[in-house]
Formats: C-alpha cells, sequence, structure tokens
C-alpha cells in the first residue's frame, strides 16, 4: 500500500553509522578565513631582516662593515694574534725602530706606556704623513700640550702648567696663606685635568676600530736620569687662563 514506508534495514543503518563515525573522525580543514603562522615562517622573516640589515649597513658604512661599525676584537686577526703571541714589550730604543721606516715592521706609537698598532694608517703615521712624527716613540707629553716639535716625549713632569692660570693681579685682597690654599687646589685639579687629557688619547686608540694595543713601553735600562723639570712649551703657554679673566 502506498501508505506503508519501507523501513531501513539494519545493514544500512550500520552503514550510516559508519560513513558518521569516519566523517567525525577526519580533521577538520581550516576555513579559508583562518591564518596559521609556523616556526618556520618566523624564521624565514627573521633572516631576511637579518641579512637586509647587513646589507644595508655594508651599504651605508662604504663597504666597511655589516654590523653598523661593531667589530668584536675575535673578528680582528691581529688582536686575536696579539691574545696568542703576549703582549709586545719594548723598550724606547727598539720602540723607534717602528717608525714606519722599514716596510717589514708594522707602525708603533705610544700613548703614557701603552703600545698601539696604527700600520692600517700609513698615509698619516707612516713616512711623510702628517702625524708621522708620534710613531716609533711614546710622545704623551705632545698629545696633552699640542707641542709636536718640542714635546715629543714621555715626561708629564710640569706637564699640568698649563692648566694653572697666570698671576696677573697685583692685589686681590687676599692673604698669603689663602693664596697658597688655593694653589693648592688649583694645581689638583691641573694635574686631574693632564690625566683626563692621557685617558681620553689612550681611549681613542684603543677603542679605535683600525688600531689595537699590542703591549707596553719598559724601561731601557739606560740609567739616565730625569734633569729637572721640562719648560711648558710656547703654544701650551699662550693656552693658559689669565687669573684676571677668571671667575671666582
Amino acid at each position: 500500500m502506498s501508505e506503508l514506508r519501507q523501513r531501513p534495514t539494519a545493514a544500512t543503518s550500520g552503514s550510516k553509522r559508519d560513513t558518521d563515525t569516519t566523517a567525525s573522525r577526519q580533521p577538520r580543514r581550516p576555513s579559508e578565513g583562518s591564518c596559521s603562522i609556523s616556526v618556520l615562517d618566523i624564521i624565514r622573516v627573521l633572516a631576511t631582516l637579518l641579512i637586509a640589515s647587513c646589507g644595508l649597513s655594508y651599504y651605508v658604512t662604504n663597504s666597511e662593515s655589516v654590523l653598523w661599525g661593531y667589530r668584536p676584537w675575535y673578528t680582528r686577526w691581529p688582536i686575536v694574534k696579539s691574545y696568542l703571541t703576549g703582549p709586545v714589550l719594548l723598550t724606547p730604543s727598539q720602540l723607534s725602530l717602528y717608525n714606519g721606516s722599514d716596510p717589514s715592521l708594522p707602525i708603533y706609537l705610544a700613548v703614557n706606556g701603552s703600545i698601539f698598532d696604527v700600520s692600517a694608517n700609513p698615509a698619516m703615521y707612516g713616512p711623510g704623513g702628517g702625524y708621522s712624527f708620534f710613531s716609533g716613540r711614546d710622545a704623551t707629553r705632545a698629545f696633552v700640550t699640542g707641542c709636536f716639535k718640542e714635546d715629543l716625549t714621555s715626561d708629564l713632569l710640569g706637564a699640568e702648567e698649563m692648566f694653572l692660570p697666570v698671576e696677573d693681579v697685583e692685589d686681590e685682597g687676599i692673604t698669603s696663606a689663602q693664596k697658597k690654599i688655593r694653589r693648592e687646589k688649583e694645581v689638583r685639579v691641573a694635574k686631574q685635568q693632564v690625566h683626563k687629557t692621557v685617558a681620553r688619547w689612550e681611549s681613542f686608540f684603543r677603542n679605535h676600530k683600525r688600531y689595537f694595543q699590542v703591549g707596553r713601553v719598559i724601561d731601557d735600562g739606560d740609567g739616565n736620569e730625569r734633569k729637572g723639570k721640562r719648560p711648558l712649551c710656547e703654544g701650551a703657554q699662550g693656552q693658559r687662563p689669565k687669573r684676571s679673566e677668571m671667575k671666582d
């Protein structure tokens, strides 16, 4: 009869249940609007940014560095070599041989006893260079006073005088004891200024991207003793402040 409906058989029902179970076990595919970023994608992005930064640094620094000027000491072979071989110890007479006149030797200069290799800039420190007079010697005093002809020596005795005022005021209205105390204070400050100037030049050569420290200057033991205080050079004398121009 038409009113009768055919009932699903057991086999048909079981087959449908199996199909539903299998479909439920299958992993769902992400919808079209979803977004998934993997670790590999992150690594690729970071690598791309790193390569781009290195390339830009190479371009900006005129092919000198891919790390924006940062050069750790272990990437510079001369410095690594000095660490492996140990510090260079030279007497003043031995140091004089490293002035660039012998092409088989590096160019050295010294500041406050520290020897620095400046071979990377022969146009400046080599023979005929604008600062060749610094090569092969410790000219610390000249770095302080600026007298490149008279003060090419390591002797700093009396160099603080260039920071002491010229006494051009006859009557200041203070006692001799007060003047003495003031003078002692000014001498201490002047010596500190000498020390800061020397430290600044040492730092300049030690932290320079092309120069590096190789050792120290040692006493040659020749027995020569200092003969009094070296007079202040004319250039440094002219830089001294005047008491009349100073503010209390």
